[in-house]
């Protein structure tokens, strides 16, 4: 344990200083500070050393330059367990500095906010980021505090402690300051370049997560979550709780008409577009009812009472809605642990990353949905509008399911689908075992895949069914096997040129 003797603290923002500060003192902790700070602690009738005085050099540049000498600096790195640096202090008069609290100028801020480029050059801060480096390097002696936002707990340690911390203790905060110099340095790179940096969600804030795929593994979220979810109730989100919101999200997003999407392991068991929100669930929901247990469920439009009354049947993880009519959360509240969020319109982002190996992958996400423009009519039949209608439903499901998959549509309502298959015929298999598993016929209905038919078997098998039309995206060498089976008996079949493949 290492008690603290002195503290330099130069914030930019001084909220929640104030009892900070006053602890400090205290405990007897001489404080040292610059500018805007010492002025504050001043006018708090706090006594503090001004910078000034200990390195005998005026705030410069209009206070481009203040603590920027080996006398602040040696004070906090030199190393007290060596005599060599205990000498060197000695010989030049360096002040000791055993804790640093710096808040860094508002960058983000200030570019958020449209300022002038000369406005948002002088938020680059230099003094204050040099200090939490010094300061975090030398953690076995210095304790850092990067943020306001760990005023809070700073406090209590020092009320709980008396002023001493354990070497574990000053890591963690290192640790916690370096990622702050990080996510800093990140967003002026971004802005000095112009460019999307795909890292920038691994800058952001960390929160732990109840636990990973598994309840063994530990996980944990990087990023801004409250961006894109404002979390109303429930129990915190967990590893798998995230993918399936995303996933959820990506499927029922798309399109004008009142669309619910029912998540089960990243992959819709249901999903129906209608003209009244409540219709959409009954709908999306008899398609799958077994899997639809424990599973999470996404709404495209403000959840209503009437819809809520239907869904609080049914056992499910997490509801994610633009929006909760009060009496509609009310009843699904009623029910312990269940989760509900808000999604915020807000732009989703611009990459996908995952790990492999020793790296990690970035691709850029696939935004494309296929349109009108997009088909080609490859088969002397062309798809009725209501068939055409129902190949473009199926194609963007088939876009977030994962390959291989098959997905049959009638009257934009996902009847079933074949996920993750080794092989197509495999997936289309599956989706008609499924179908008739819950008495759906498929007479009538559409088929979409992610990839091309590398043979025509998944057509043979589709006509059987009575399926009339397909859309794929193409690009086989034996494509022409395919279109002639189609000719051959009356089946409808346009090409996408997209892939979208989802492994």
């Amino acid at each position: 344990m290492q008690k603290i003797g002195s503290a330099l603290i130069s914030v930019y923002h001084k909220d929640g200083l104030e009892p900070l500060a006053r602890e400090l003192h205290q405990l007897g902790v001489k404080l040292y500070s610059t500018g805007g700070t010492q002025s504050f602690l001043e006018g708090l009738g706090l006594p503090v050393t001004a910078v000034e005085t200990v390195t005998g050099f005026p705030s410069i540049l209009e206070g481009r330059v203040k603590t920027l000498h080996p006398l602040v600096f040696g004070g906090i790195l030199w190393r007290r367990n060596r005599k060599d640096d205990r000498d060197t202090v000695e010989r030049f008069g360096i002040p000791s500095f055993d804790m640093v609290v710096v808040d860094l100028y508002p960058f983000e801020d200030t570019v958020a906010s449209g300022a002038a480029e000369e406005d948002i050059i002088e938020k680059i801060d230099i003094g204050g980021i040099s200090l939490l480096r010094a300061a975090a390097k030398n953690f076995e002696h210095c304790w850092v505090v990067s943020s306001t936002a760990q005023y809070g707990e700073a406090l209590e340690l020092l009320r709980s402690q008396g002023g001493t911390l354990t070497l574990e203790q000053r890591r963690a905060f290192a640790g916690a300051s370096f990622r702050a110099s990080q996510h800093y340095d990140a967003q002026i790179a971004a802005w000095i370049t112009g460019s999307n940096e795909p890292f920038a969600a691994l800058q952001g804030p960390r929160m732990a997560l109840r636990y990973g795929e598994n309840p063994h593994q530990k996980a944990w979220f990087v990023g801004d979550l409250n961006a894109r979810l404002e979390q109303l109730c429930g129990k915190e989100l967990s590893y798998n709780n995230l993918l399936d919101v995303e996933a959820a999200m990506d499927y029922c997003l798309d399109g004008p008409e009142a669309t619910v999407a029912i998540i089960k392991h990243n992959n819709a068991c249901g999903m129906a577009s209608r003209a009244t929100l409540s219709e959409a669930w009954s709908v999306a929901l008899s398609s799958d009812p077994v899997s639809a247990f424990g599973g999470v469920i996404a709404c495209n439009q403000p959840l209503d009472l009437d819809t809520a009354e239907k869904m609080n049947e049914l056992f499910f993880e997490v509801l994610l809605a633009p929006d909760f009519a009060p009496e509609a959360l009310a009843l699904l509240q009623s029910k312990k642990n269940r989760i509900m969020a808000k999604i915020r319109p807000q732009k989703a982002a611009d990459y996908r990353l995952r790990s492999a190996l020793n790296g990690v992958l970035i691709q850029e996400c696939d935004r494309h949905i296929d349109g009108l423009d997009d088909l080609k009519v490859a088969t002397q039949i062309a798809p009725t509008q209501a068939e055409t209608q129902d190949l473009l439903y199926a194609s963007a499901i088939s876009k977030h399911t994962k390959s291989n998959t098959i997905v049959l549509v009638k009257n934009r309502r996902l009847l079933a689908s074949g996920t993750g298959q080794t092989s197509r015929v495999d997936a289309l298999q599956q989706a008609i075992h499924k179908a008739k598993s819950f008495g759906i016929s498929l007479e009538g209905a559409v088929m979409a895949s992610d990839a091309f038919f590398p043979f025509p078997d998944c057509v043979e098998i589709a006509h059987q069914e009575g399926i009339t039309a397909v859309i794929q995206p193409g690009g086989s060498i034996k494509d022409d096997l395919s279109v002639q089976y189609c000719d051959q008996n009356g089946m409808a079949m346009v090409l996408t040129g997209f892939r979208h493949f989802k492994h």
